[in-house]
C-alpha cells in the first residue's frame, strides 16, 4: 500500500476513535482498548441528520481533535493547488480519489458526518445576547473546515477522467458523489436546506445590540455546496424550488452581490452567486415565487422600494451593472439572461425596477456603445426580450412597466432608426473615444436622477477591496452561450392562441428539465430543430448566435401585423408624458466606455464571433444592419402605437398631470386582439460544461488558500493553479 494511502487510512480511522474524536459506547466486557481496525464507524456517526437519527453527546475536546485532523486531510489533498488549471482535469488528485473510494471503509460515516455537522451547526445556539463572547464556540472550526473538506472531496468526479472504457477501472467512482445523489427522503431535503439557509442567512440578522449575535463568515464555501448538491442531486434542486424557502436562499444572495459588487476581492463571491441564480432561473417555479411581496428588513444599499421579490432581484441586478467592478462586465449577459427566464412570470413590477429596466436600455442602446464592439447589441436583445414576455404575457398587472415605455418611448424609436451608413457609425465611435478620459471615475448612478435613489435605513454603501488585500485569480468566466442551451417552456404542439397566463400552466417535466449534455451537435442540425424536428415536447435551440434566434416567432408575428413591423416617428410629447431622455446620452452611459473586452471571458466572446480581437473591432454597415433587422421591437411599437394616442386625448380631455391617474387608466386598459402573436417562450437553461468546471476547481482553492493562513500552510510555495495578487 502507497505511503499516501496509509496516511489517509490512519487518519479516518482516528476520525472515529473512540474518546479521541467520537464519545465511547458502554461495553459490557473488561475495560479494554478496542482495535479501530473493528470499529463499526457507521454507529459513530458525529451528528443527527440525514441517515442517522441518534444525536450523540457534544465533547469540545472531540471537536478540537477532528478539527486538526481534517486540516491535516486538508493539506494532504491541495496537491491540486499545484497543478495547472488545464491538467487537473485530466490528473486526478489521489490524495481525494482514496479518500472518496470503496477502499477506505469509513466513506460513508465521513460523509454522513460532515454533511450532518454543517448543516446542523446553529452559531446563535439559544440566542443568548452575547454569548460567543462569554463561551468558546468549538463547534464553528470544525464547521468551517469540514465544509471545506466536503466541497473538496464533491469537486472531483474521477469517471469524467476516463478518455476511454479501457481505462475506466483506473478511476473508481467518487462515493461522496454517489451517495450526494442518492438522497431523496423529504425530510434529508429539509434538513439540508434548513442548515444552509439558516447559516446563509446569519451575516444578515439584524440586532438592536451590536455584536451581540455570532456571525459566520465561510459563505463562499455554502455557495459552492449548495452548487454542488443542485448539480449532483437534481431532485434535492426541485425541491428547493418547490420550496417556499427558495427566497431564503436568493434574498442572501442578493445582499452578498450587492455587498460585493465594488470589491475586487470579492468578484468571485459575484461570479457564484449570479451562477447559482442562472441555474434556478431555468425552472418555471423560481419565476412564480418572485411574485411574493418583500417585506424583509435586510439593508441594501439600494432605493426604497414597495414590491416583490423580482423587483429586489431587478435593482441589486441594475446596482451591479452600474456601479459594479469592471472585472464584472462578463457577467453582464448573464444577469440579463436570468431577468429574460424569469419575466413571463413576473405579475407586477414597481415603478422603481421598471424605471431601472428602462434605464439599462437607455444606456446599453446608445449608437456609440453598439458599435464599439462585436457582442454590446446582444444586451439590447436581451432587454428587449424581457419588455416582450412582460407585455405578451403579464400586460395586465404591469401599468408601471407600460407607463415607463410610454414616457422612454424615444428610446426604442432611435433603436428602430438606429443609423447604419459608415459615416455616422464613424461619429459616434469619435464620441466614444471622447468620452472615455472624462469617465474613469464617474459612475453611471451617479449621473442617473432616477425615481427614488435614497438608500435604505442603516444600509452602508458597498466600498473597494482595502489595500493589501490578499486575492486569488480566477479563471475566465464562461460565455452565456457555453453555459445555456435555449429550451421552449412549453411544448411546440402547444395551440398557437395566447396563454391566459404562463403562471396557469403546468410546469416542466423533470425529464425536460435535465439538460441534454451533447454539445457537440453542428449548427446545421440544431436549426433543423428550431424548425420543428426535435422530439415533441421540447425543443433546444442553439444558443451561440443568440440574437439571430432572439426572435424565432418574430417573422410570424410580422405576417399577423404587418402593420406592426412600420416604424412610426416619435409621437409628440404631451407635458403630462415625458417623451425625452431624463438624462443625457453621453451622461447616462458615460461608464460604459470600458469595452467588455477587459477580460480573457470578453475577449474570447468577441474574437469567437467576428475572428478578430475586440481591440481592431472595426463596425460595417452590414455588420449594424445584420443584426438591426432582427431587433423584436414589432410588439413594443404595436403597443405604443395603440396607447400614446389613448394617453395623450385623455390628459388632453380631462386635464391630467398626475401619473396616478394615467396608471390608473393603463390598468383598466387591454390590448387584447391588437399586439402580434405571443412568442414561445423560451428558456435558457444552465448547461454543464467545461469552463464552468474549471471556473469552480480554481475559485474553491482560491477561498480555501486566502481563508486558511493560520497556521500559512501553502503561504509562498509554488501554487499553480492560480495567482495570488496584492490588491
Amino acid at each position: 500500500m502507497p505511503l499516501s494511502q496509509s496516511l489517509i487510512s490512519a487518519l479516518c480511522d482516528l476520525l472515529f476513535c473512540p474518546d479521541f474524536t467520537v464519545s465511547a459506547g458502554k461495553r459490557s466486557g473488561p475495560d479494554n482498548p478496542e482495535d479501530l481496525q473493528s470499529i463499526d464507524s457507521c454507529e459513530y456517526i458525529w451528528e443527527a441528520g440525514v441517515g442517522f437519527a441518534h444525536s450523540p453527546s457534544h465533547v469540545p475536546q472531540h471537536d478540537y481533535n477532528r478539527t486538526e485532523i481534517l486540516k491535516l486531510l486538508l493539506a494532504c489533498f491541495s496537491q491540486t493547488m499545484y497543478m495547472p488549471a488545464a491538467d487537473v482535469h485530466m490528473n486526478p488528485n489521489k490524495w481525494i480519489q482514496y479518500f472518496t473510494s470503496a477502499d477506505n471503509r469509513h466513506a460513508l460515516p465521513l460523509f454522513t458526518s460532515l454533511l450532518n455537522v454543517v448543516c446542523a451547526y446553529d452559531p446563535v445556539g439559544y440566542g443568548v445576547p452575547f454569548n460567543h463572547l462569554l463561551f468558546t464556540d468549538s463547534r464553528e472550526p470544525l464547521v468551517e473546515v469540514a465544509l471545506q473538506l466536503l466541497i473538496v472531496s464533491l469537486d472531483h468526479d474521477f469517471r469524467e477522467t476516463t478518455s476511454d472504457d479501457s481505462s475506466e477501472k483506473a478511476f473508481p467512482s467518487n462515493l461522496f458523489i454517489n451517495y450526494l445523489s442518492r438522497i431523496h427522503r423529504e425530510e434529508d431535503f429539509s434538513f439540508i436546506l434548513k442548515g444552509f439557509t439558516r447559516l446563509l442567512n446569519n451575516p444578515l440578522i439584524q440586532t438592536y445590540i451590536p455584536n451581540s449575535t455570532k456571525k459566520v463568515q465561510f459563505h463562499q464555501e455554502l455557495l459552492i455546496f449548495f452548487w454542488k448538491i443542485c448539480d449532483y442531486n437534481k431532485k434535492f434542486m426541485f425541491y428547493v424550488l418547490k420550496s417556499s424557502e427558495v427566497l431564503e436562499v436568493l434574498v442572501p444572495i442578493l445582499y452578498h452581490l450587492n455587498d460585493a459588487r465594488a470589491d475586487q476581492s470579492r468578484v468571485g463571491l459575484v461570479h457564484i452567486g449570479v451562477f447559482i441564480l442562472l441555474l434556478l432561473s431555468g425552472e418555471r417555479n423560481f419565476g412564480v415565487r418572485l411574485n411574493k411581496p418583500y417585506t424583509a428588513s435586510v439593508p441594501m444599499d439600494i432605493p426604497v422600494f414597495t414590491g416583490t421579490h423580482a423587483d429586489l432581484l431587478i435593482i441589486v441586478f441594475h446596482k451591479i451593472i452600474t456601479t459594479g467592478h469592471q472585472r464584472l462586465q462578463p457577467l453582464f449577459d448573464c444577469l440579463l439572461t436570468i431577468i429574460v427566464n424569469v419575466s413571463p412570470y413576473l405579475k407586477t413590477l414597481s415603478m422603481v425596477a421598471s424605471t431601472k429596466l428602462l434605464h439599462l436600455l437607455e444606456a446599453f442602446s446608445t449608437p456609440w456603445y453598439l458599435y464599439s464592439s462585436p457582442t454590446n447589441h446582444h444586451l439590447v436583445f436581451f432587454l428587449l426580450e424581457i419588455f416582450n414576455n412582460i407585455i405578451q404575457y403579464q400586460f395586465d398587472g404591469n401599468s408601471n412597466l407600460v407607463y415607463t415605455i410610454i414616457r422612454k418611448r424615444n428610446v426604442f424609436h432611435s433603436l428602430a432608426n438606429l443609423p447604419t451608413d459608415h459615416n455616422t457609425i464613424q461619429k459616434s465611435l469619435s464620441k466614444r473615444n471622447k468620452l472615455v478620459p472624462s469617465t474613469s471615475t464617474m459612475s453611471l448612478n451617479s449621473c442617473v436622477s432616477g425615481i427614488n435613489n435614497q438608500s435604505m435605513e442603516g444600509s452602508t454603501p458597498a466600498k473597494p477591496a482595502e489595500k493589501g488585500t490578499l486575492n486569488a485569480s480566477l479563471a475566465a468566466t464562461p460565455r452565456i452561450d457555453k453555459m445555456t442551451e435555449r429550451e421552449r417552456a412549453h411544448p411546440p404542439s402547444a395551440p398557437t392562441s395566447p396563454p391566459t397566463s404562463p403562471t396557469e400552466t403546468s410546469p416542466p417535466s423533470v425529464h425536460n428539465s435535465i439538460l441534454n449534455n451533447k454539445s457537440t451537435e453542428s449548427a446545421s442540425n440544431l436549426e433543423k430543430k428550431s424548425q420543428g424536428l426535435e422530439p415533441e415536447g421540447q425543443e433546444m435551440v442553439n444558443a451561440t448566435n443568440a440574437p439571430d434566434a432572439e426572435n424565432s416567432s418574430k417573422e410570424e408575428e410580422g405576417k399577423n401585423d404587418s402593420s406592426s413591423t412600420k416604424i412610426s416617428p416619435p409621437l409628440s410629447p404631451t407635458p403630462s408624458i415625458d417623451s425625452s431622455s431624463s438624462e443625457a446620452a453621453s451622461t447616462v452611459t458615460s461608464t460604459f466606455h470600458r469595452t467588455r473586452a477587459s477580460s480573457a471571458a470578453s475577449f474570447s466572446t468577441a474574437s469567437s464571433v467576428t475572428g478578430v480581437p475586440p481591440s481592431q473591432w472595426v463596425p460595417t454597415s452590414d455588420w449594424v444592419i445584420s443584426w438591426k433587422q432582427k431587433l423584436p421591437l414589432q410588439t413594443i411599437m404595436r403597443l405604443l402605437q395603440v396607447l400614446v394616442p389613448q394617453v395623450e386625448k385623455i390628459c388632453i380631455d380631462k386635464g391630467l398631470t398626475d401619473e396616478s391617474e394615467i396608471l390608473k387608466f393603463l390598468q383598466h386598459g387591454t390590448l387584447v386582439g391588437l399586439l402580434p402573436v405571443p412568442h414561445p417562450i423560451l428558456i435558457r437553461k444552465y448547461q454543464a460544461n467545461s469552463g464552468t468546471t474549471m471556473w469552480f476547481r480554481t475559485y474553491m482553492w482560491g477561498v480555501i488558500y486566502l481563508r486558511n493562513v493560520d497556521p500559512p500552510v501553502w503561504y509562498d510555495t509554488d501554487v499553480k493553479l492560480f495567482e495570488i495578487q496584492r490588491i
